[in-house]
């Protein structure tokens, strides 16, 4: 076994593929540092961004998300070889077993993503079939490698093992959550703001016909991130995360994707007292179930009542 010529040092060394305050990686990767910096370690959080590489070319290509991962996990080798604990904060989907497989051993992991809801027109099989195999090979990794972990959500729960489950912490997200008490009803002057993702299997799942409706009706509507090219809302561009919440706490209402009941943005939204529209079944919401109303888009739309 490797000895390391380097005595062990009280500060971790964290990898972090995005570490922004725009992105729903990079505010959960922000959380885990925050909670982990709770405990008094000392620690420092490396990106690409941070690297001392002077080529920007070369340094836009290593930044590229499916290249990050892997310089990160060069970047956990080199540290853990020169005596020094590491940790891995985001991009860590649990389909991704190469990625567990080749991390050093005893690295401290961030929140375990994935489940979400996917397209069954475009992506069936791959995250049907595969993806189950490619769970289950790195379930049997962590078994072996890092035993507790913890995951974002629970929406991986129902495909673990009962041992993994009994040695996991689940629903990291709820952290997150920190209702403003301060915020009242009457100073809502938005009526709407929406988080967009441009992404393939994200669109998949979107409500589209419910927020045309509602501009139909005439609801003053910002979207922010990728652009939405539809008439009648307000673009913004992507926000930082304090420009989102002083909106937020000025907004009645946002629309759920419905991929992901939890996600950053609509934990935000439940911090800011804001109303989370869902065409999904509230059957189907085990958590914060106050925070959201299910609209048939199918019928009429009264939101006067709420």
């Amino acid at each position: 076994m490797y000895k390391s010529k380097y005595k062990p040092n009280k500060i971790y060394y964290f990898w972090a593929c995005d570490y922004s305050k725009i992105s729903g990686e990079g505010v959960l990767g922000n959380l885990f540092i925050k909670n982990f910096q709770s405990d008094k370690k000392k620690f420092k959080v490396f990106t690409v961004q941070s690297l001392k590489i002077k080529n920007k070319k070369i340094k836009k290509i290593l930044n590229y998300k499916y290249i990050s991962p892997f310089v990160g996990i060069l970047f956990c080798w080199y540290f853990f070889l020169n005596g020094r604990r590491v940790g891995y904060i985001n991009y860590l989907p649990l389909w991704n077993f190469v990625l567990f497989l080749t991390l050093p051993p005893k690295i401290i992991l961030g929140p375990i993503t994935g489940g979400a809801k996917f397209n069954k027109k475009h992506q069936f099989i791959l995250r049907k079939y595969f993806f189950f195999i490619f769970y289950k090979i790195s379930e049997l990794i962590i078994f072996i490698r890092c035993k507790k972990v913890t995951f974002a959500t629970d929406l991986l729960k129902n495909i673990l093992n009962k041992y993994t489950i009994f040695n996991s912490k689940f629903n990291f997200v709820f952290k997150k959550i920190n209702i403003n008490k301060k915020i009242k009803k009457k100073q809502k002057k938005i009526d709407l703001l929406i988080y967009y993702k441009d992404h393939r299997n994200k669109n998949i799942v979107f409500p589209f016909e419910l927020l045309k409706k509602l501009i139909r009706l005439n609801f003053k509507i910002f979207v922010f991130g990728d652009r939405l090219k539809m008439i009648g809302i307000k673009n913004l561009g992507y926000l930082n995360n304090n420009k989102i919440n002083s909106l937020l706490s000025k907004t009645r209402f946002t629309i759920s994707s419905n991929e992901n009941f939890y996600t950053m943005f609509n934990l935000e939204c439940i911090n800011n007292k804001v109303k989370i529209i869902t065409t999904e079944s509230k059957k189907n919401i085990k958590y914060f179930k106050d925070s959201y109303i299910y609209v048939n888009e199918n019928k009429e739309i009264n939101l006067k009542r709420f």
